[in-house]
């Protein structure tokens, strides 16, 4: 027990040394200690930002998907998948109409126990929105029902929803978009203007609060809501109809996946033996297709860091090994007053971590710096910089500094002190 604990005690006052002549070497050789930490900085660099990207891909996807709500179901007549050269296939099944999802809460409410709570119809066109000489073309119309708001994601920013009354009388008002809100209305609250939608005056009663954008790559605030009877595609008969379905909360998917299929056979008359001639979508996926996507580039980021750490890690063994040629005499010296090869190993292990060290650091400063930077300049692009990834940061250095460390720090303990203090 006294001799480990003598044992102990010597091994701290060793660390204690290596670490005071470290910080010596790096005064005395800045330039080059510098430059040895140039390669670690660059691979720590890398490390940061390739993690700090992929966070915000995780974030971005997260909340993309969140827009969609993970708790609703999306029937219509097309998959959410490329379906390639079986298009007429698709195109030739029937369409869906604004009463369906009438009859669908019908059959909810019919069911026992349930685990499905209200189905919403919905339809897109796209139309310019005109507010005297402000006009934004191309910007989705949502025809849709007053209830709406309980089976989507959004939230209101100012004014309301349009009422049931309104929705059944086919009143034209309308909730606009918080991107929309801003072209049309720089200035002033649009709440009770009137804004054109194909030719037709339109109240604004709401606008929506900032919802973001599908992984940057279309907006989901460049949109108007408006009641279903007064959508500009409610008098076409070739309209095409998606309905949300929304399960109840803490249900199970599955459940709610086979109550959904049941009720909308029901609904299209389809015979037992008879194919589905709709499909049923929900955020899995979406998740399914984006998901290698967002492995190939964890993948590609693992590469490049690691080939940034490696390339650092083979500057500092070969300054390393140089720095053992040139001290020679001095190991060897150490050596023959009695120092143990474990102090000699110890001293340049300690030496090329803390060189990492130091280029781990500088090297998290810059990935911060350029971390805020990039908040700036792309803000829709959500950059996740944590205090895990500073930990995984250091821990790679301390790591490249160990590996690239250890055969110099193991080839000096092992000179023989004789030869060592022949050493020209």
């Amino acid at each position: 027990m006294k001799y480990a604990l003598r044992e102990l005690i010597r091994f701290r006052f060793e660390l204690y040394e290596s670490f005071r002549i470290a910080i010596e070497q790096v005064m005395q050789h800045k330039t080059r200690a510098a430059l040895t930490a140039l390669g670690v900085m660059i691979g720590v660099l890398a490390v940061t930002l390739m993690g700090t990207a992929v966070g915000g891909i995780d974030k971005g996807f997260n909340d993309s998907l969140a827009l969609f709500g993970k708790d609703v179901f999306y029937v219509g007549r097309w998959p959410w998948a490329d379906v390639g050269s079986d298009w007429r296939y698709y195109r030739r099944r029937p369409r869906f109409d604004f009463d369906d999802a009438q009859r669908i809460n019908q059959i909810i409410a019919q069911t026992p126990d349930s685990v499905l709570e209200m189905a919403v119809s919905r339809d897109d066109r796209y139309r310019t929105v005109r507010f005297e000489k402000n006009s934004i073309e191309g910007t989705r119309i949502v025809g849709t029902s007053s209830t709406y708001p309980l089976v989507s994601p959004m939230e209101l920013d100012e004014g309301r929803f349009f009422s049931e009354h309104e929705d059944a009388s086919g009143t034209r008002v309308v909730v606009l978009g918080y991107d929309v809100a801003e072209v049309l209305f720089p200035s002033v609250s649009p709440i009770g203007k009137n804004v054109v939608i194909h030719n037709q005056p339109f109240e604004v009663v709401g606008i929506l609060a900032r919802q973001g954008s599908f992984m940057g790559m279309f907006s989901m605030d460049e949109v108007v809501v408006v009641p279903q009877k007064a959508s500009p595609s409610a008098r076409w008969d070739h309209r095409d109809v998606d309905i949300m379905i929304k399960m109840r909360e803490g249900a199970d998917k599955n459940a709610a996946y086979s109550e959904i299929e049941g009720a909308v056979r029901r609904v299209r008359g389809l015979m037992p033996e008879a194919d589905n001639d709709f499909e049923i979508n929900r955020t899995e996926l979406i998740e399914a297709q984006l998901g290698p996507v967002k492995q190939g580039v964890t993948v590609a980021g693992l590469f490049i860091t690691g080939l940034s750490l490696f390339v650092g890690a083979i500057g500092i063994m070969n300054i390393t090994f140089v720095a053992v040629r040139e001290r020679t005499k001095e190991i060897g010296t150490r050596r023959a007053i009695g120092a143990p090869r474990r102090a000699i190993l110890t001293q340049f292990l300690v030496e090329a971590v803390f060189i990492c060290l130091i280029g781990g650091a500088v090297g998290l400063g810059f990935s911060y710096i350029l971390q805020e930077l990039g908040k700036n300049i792309m803000p829709m692009f959500p950059l996740v910089f944590s205090w895990k990834l500073m930990l995984i940061a250091v821990c790679a250095s301390v790591a490249t500094g160990i590996l690239s460390g250890f055969a110099p720090a193991l080839a000096a303990s092992r000179l023989d002190p004789a030869e060592a203090l022949r050493h020209d």
